[in-house]
């Protein structure tokens, strides 16, 4: 936690914050709400999304074990390999292993915990953005801290554009602003801005993640942030 700066702390709590209330706010304000506070059900006026939320909670679990078991695994062949190509090979598919390893623990705790609460479980928003937080995890804890804190930044400036655009298009002659949104809900749901939103900055640090943590260097004893 101590190498985590603050603006990735602050970005990832906002993209909870919407996991739980971001939904429910977009499909409010479609429908010329909100007309109260949200009350904490799923099928309230201002619905809050609990499941996803509780299962992301529980995922931290089986994120520390998959970040801490590949720091382990890629410590151990950075031990045994022959060369720089050969640990990038050796690393590539273990990285990607620990990746849809933990998707899978995800995806069971959604399901656990939309059964247990009787409420969807929104696989596509919850899977994409915990995607994105476990790769950020695993780059902070290897000590890159700028690209994570860019990723976790753009998808909630992106899930805040919507949001205020949505609203704005309300206003005398402001309707087009909100066309892009209305777009997506009409196609998706309120779901698809956050699945999108955490998809498009997931993949684009998935791609950073498989050229950085495949290096030797990210593996070195005395690795400092950076």
């Amino acid at each position: 936690a101590w190498r985590t700066p603050p603006g990735t702390r602050l970005w990832t709590y906002w993209l909870l914050a919407y996991a739980l209330l971001g939904d429910g706010l977009l499909r409010a304000a479609a429908d010329g709400g909100p007309d109260g506070l949200p009350t904490g059900l799923a099928g309230g006026t201002w619905p809050t999304a609990t499941a996803p939320v509780l299962a992301l909670t529980l995922a931290c679990a089986p994120a520390a074990w998959c970040a801490h078991h590949f720091a382990v695994r890629a410590g151990r062949k950075l031990a045994t390999s022959r060369g720089l190509e050969d640990f990038a090979e050796s690393v590539r598919p273990l990285l990607l292993g620990t990746f849809a390893l933990f998707l899978c623990a995800l995806t069971a705790l959604l399901a656990l915990c939309g059964a247990a609460l009787d409420e969807p479980a929104a696989y596509a928003q919850a899977l994409t953005l915990g995607a994105l937080l476990l790769l950020a995890r695993l780059l902070t804890v290897h000590g890159f801290t700028h690209a994570p804190t860019l990723a976790l930044g753009a998808a909630a400036a992106t899930e805040a554009m919507a949001l205020s655009l949505d609203l704005i298009g309300r206003l005398p002659g402001c309707g087009f602003l909100a066309t892009p949104v209305e777009t997506v809900l009409n196609s998706w749901g309120p779901g698809g801005i956050p699945a999108l939103a955490c998809g498009a900055a997931a993949l684009t640090l998935l791609f950073h993640t498989t050229r950085t943590l495949t290096r030797a260097s990210a593996h070195a004893p005395a690795n400092e942030p950076r």
